[in-house]
């Protein structure tokens, strides 16, 4: 699940990069935000000191002085700004703890609080609350409180005496919402899964293309798992350790057709999968992994782009995990997320594997 605590907040900045009174000057002028805590400036005529970003009409330069830190400012006398608050942590550092302290009310609350009692928690108003909490985690309250009670029902259905202790222990008000969206969250039955996958039956085929060992399993609703991999047997033993008890079946000729259709989608991706697919993740991966689907073969996203376009630009953190969480190689085309410099940056199958998948569908 995409927790605040996974996410970059503010980006150090370079010193020398606002060095001079001139890139200081220019820096005020145009707010950059970019430029808080590498200096501060302080107005003569009214004796207060700033951020660069303050949003207080910028004073003439005759009456601006730069300092390097908020005790340089004082000690020269003049007092923090009311409306920039240069003497607090940044905005972006205050609205992340808000969030942080609404996040923790939801995960220990019974019943997922009011949005009027998470924005009073927080401090702020409930629209610019509710506005600022999809924009640090990426998803709004009740998502994140559905993915926080989806977590948590996996981890207590292993534990619990029964199927009723654990939809209720995870929060759930009622044992008919639950069932409603088990099948979403559990990918099979509430038993099933409690039982480590018991009485399910995955069927599964290793076999060789271009990149090495290639796993495909899949349920009754369709592929689940596409690993990649230097060791078949280790693609196999992670299989089992997600699901050790549930009915692993390998060898079905019927099954090789599918796991044949996988690797000619591998190694030409123009062909197109065309198969169904079983994907379960929280509600910010499933907006992720949607995501990537809608970029074209040949295509590269930068995560920052990803994290614009699932109206989450502050959580490209959140988004690089959700790649990396990625159940599905190429079916889920995470190779095609670069960084904004284009470097390929990790992947879970190998970076050497993306390089060739990035080449192989450059070349089609």
């Amino acid at each position: 699940m995409n927790g605040i605590s996974t996410l970059s907040l503010s980006r150090p900045v370079e010193p020398s990069i606002f060095s001079g009174d001139e890139q200081r000057w220019a820096a005020v002028q145009r707010r950059d935000r970019r430029a808080d805590g590498a200096f501060y400036y302080s107005v003569q005529t009214t004796g207060v000191y700033c951020r660069p970003s303050c949003p207080s009409r910028p004073a003439r330069r005759e009456h601006v002085l730069f300092h390097a830190s908020r005790a340089a400012a004082e000690r020269a006398g003049f007092r923090p700004c009311k409306r920039c608050r240069p003497d607090q942590p940044p905005l972006a550092e205050r609205h992340a703890a808000a969030v942080a302290r609404a996040c923790r009310l939801i995960e220990s609350a019974e019943e997922l609080p009011s949005l009027t009692q998470l924005a009073a928690a927080a401090s702020l108003s409930r629209f610019y609350f509710h506005r600022r909490f999809k924009e640090v985690t990426g998803l709004t309250p009740r998502a994140y409180a559905a993915a926080h009670r989806a977590r948590r029902l996996r981890d207590a259905l292993p534990l619990s005496g029964s199927v009723t202790d654990a939809i209720y222990d995870a929060g759930f008000n009622s044992s008919g919402r639950f069932y409603a969206a088990a099948s979403a969250l559990l990918g099979m039955r509430p038993g099933a899964y409690r039982a480590g996958g018991a009485g399910a039956t995955i069927r599964f085929a290793v076999g060789d293309c271009s990149l090495g060992a290639i796993l495909v399993a899949a349920t009754e609703k369709g592929v689940c798992s596409i690993q990649l991999g230097d060791d078949p047997e280790a693609l196999v033993r992670e299989l089992q350790d997600r699901f050790p008890q549930a009915r692993l079946v390998a060898g079905e000729r019927a099954f090789d057709r599918a796991v044949a259709t996988v690797i000619g989608f591998v190694e030409a991706p123009a062909l197109g999968l065309g198969l169904p697919l079983d994907v379960r993740g929280t509600a910010f991966q499933q907006r992720v992994w949607q995501a990537l689907q809608k970029v074209p073969a040949g295509s590269t996203v930068s995560y920052a782009e990803v994290a614009k376009r699932i109206g989450a630009p502050r959580s490209v953190r959140a988004v690089a995990q959700a790649c990396a969480a990625n159940p599905l190689a190429v079916a889920i085309p995470c190779h095609r997320v670069v960084r904004l410099d284009g470097d390929l940056s990790g992947y879970r199958w190998g970076v050497e594997r993306k390089r060739a998948l990035l080449e192989r569908e450059a070349a089609s």
